[in-house]
This record gives C-alpha cells, structure tokens and sequence, in this order.
C-alpha cells in the first residue's frame, strides 16, 4: 500500500472527501519510509498505544503530502467524529423518546380506571405484610409485580397472584375464604 492509497483511503472514508493536495515529489525510499511508519502504526494500535500510533499516521501522511495533508486529514478526521456524535445523541434521544412512550402507554391514566382497580381494589399490598415474599424480604418483587398490573396482591391472604388467574385464586387457592 503507497502512501497515497492511505491519504486516499483517509479521505473517501464516506465519499465527500476533499481534494487531496498534490504529493511532494518523491524521493528515493521515501514509499519504504512511509510503509514502515504505516506496519509501526499498526503494530501501536495491536499494542494498544492509539496515541503513538496516530503519531506514526501523521508522520506518513506528512512525509507524502506535507503538512497541508495532515491538515486536511485531521479536519476530515474531527469532521467525521463529530457527524457520528451527533447521530449516536440523536439514536440516543429518540430511543428515550420511546422508552417514555411505552411507560406512559404501560401505566394506566387516572381518568381510566385499571381492570384491577374495579375487582375489590385488590391490587394494593397487604398492609399486614404477611404475604409469603414480604416474609422472605423480596417485598420488592411483589411491589413491581403488582405495579407492572401483571398482578395484584389478593387482600385476603397475602398472596400475589397473576391477573390472569384471579378467578381461580379466588375459587380454589385463596386460604381466607
């Protein structure tokens, strides 16, 4: 790889890249020169060493182009970063935007009453706290669960019990009726 095919390569990394400026004549070994500084810069990077690395980059792009090269290399470079930072806040933004949306779709308004609100306002948890997860200490389970309105904690025994089987706790399970 010559030194031009990496300012090229530097340059058309989206396609709008600006014009390069014209090479500084060549002179014997300068094409090895640049080579080794590009494999050294490689080898950094492998090592971990992003700084010298870049350091390594910017000496081939000088010894081939100048420092006009350079230049135009880092704007493109700093014009790039700031394209990405700014579409990475924006994805960022509008997946809050939706995060907040299907939490408020989630809960239910005040102005339409839950499905579990009109049963007996068994959704609250027992004030006695005698539920078997309150015993064990993961009344936190049983506070998330309810409040998701997957569930509902039955006031006559404690229990939390899925929406979907309130009936059935009622008939067959609940030990307080």
């Amino acid at each position: 790889m010559n030194g031009g095919g990496m300012d090229a390569h530097m340059m058309d990394t989206d396609g709008g890249a600006p014009p390069r400026p014209p090479e500084l004549p060549s002179r014997p070994g300068q094409n090895d020169a640049v080579r080794g500084l590009l494999v050294l810069a490689r080898q950094l990077i492998d090592q971990g060493q992003p700084s010298q690395a870049l350091q390594a980059v910017v000496m081939a792009t000088r010894t081939k182009g100048g420092d006009e090269a350079v230049i135009q290399a880092l704007d493109r470079a700093r014009e790039l970063y700031r394209n990405k930072l700014q579409a990475s806040t924006a994805a960022d933004e509008l997946a809050s935007l939706f995060a907040e949306c299907a939490i408020a779709e989630a809960l239910p308004s005040s102005s339409e009453p839950a499905e579990s609100d009109m049963v007996d306002q068994s959704f609250e948890p027992d004030a006695r706290g005698t539920s078997i997860l309150a015993e064990t200490g993961r009344k936190q389970v049983m506070l998330d669960a309810f409040s998701d309105g997957s569930s509902f904690v039955c006031l006559q025994c404690g229990g939390l019990v899925s929406n979907h089987r309130r009936d059935e706790h009622y008939a067959f399970w609940c030990r307080n009726i």
